[in-house]
């Protein structure tokens, strides 16, 4: 259309930059990404668990009852270590992946960075996630943080140094 355009390198929150200042995730936005990411947690982890019950189950009429109990403490090793390795991995792999968030972050546009605006590593995005188990744990006071605080930062973000932003 003849205007010439300048091509200046775009900054890192690209669209969402309001006069240099990120438009952080708030909490219904992360909210909502929470609730994407709990069920594909779900369905993945009662399908791994499904599979694991086939497995295990099968020709269980002739099983002694030493082979029983093996199976049952296989299940119940699986319940509470599988789920939480899954939970973990997920969050942290994906966060700290080029994504740069979760499934259910994509979803809703945010991502997580660092207070510089970079991506995270991974032993940042693990911290961030074990810092949650605290943010639930005292009341899900850390969680509601997220709607006061100045950065949309819940306690879990602030001890890993993070911020969610808005992709767009």
């Amino acid at each position: 259309c003849g205007v010439r355009q300048q091509h200046q390198s775009e900054p890192f929150f690209a669209k969402a930059v309001v006069s240099g200042t990120p438009i952080y995730a708030g909490f219904w936005k992360r909210l909502a990404a929470f609730m994407v990411d709990s069920l594909l947690l779900a369905s993945a982890y009662w399908t791994l668990h499904a599979i694991l019950l086939l497995v295990l189950l099968e020709g269980i009429k002739g099983d002694r009852e030493e082979v029983l109990a093996a199976k049952g403490l296989v299940i119940l090793i699986y319940q509470i270590v599988g789920s939480a390795l899954l939970w973990w991995l997920y969050h942290s792999l994906m966060e700290s992946s080029s994504l740069q968030g979760t499934l259910g972050k994509l979803a809703v546009a945010a991502k997580v960075t660092d207070l510089n605006g970079k991506r995270i590593t991974f032993g940042r995005a693990s911290l961030r996630y074990f810092g949650k188990l605290l943010s639930g744990a005292i009341m899900c006071v850390g969680y509601v943080m997220v709607a006061f605080t100045q950065n949309k930062q819940g306690l879990h973000d602030t001890m890993a140094g993070c911020l969610v932003v808005s992709r767009y």
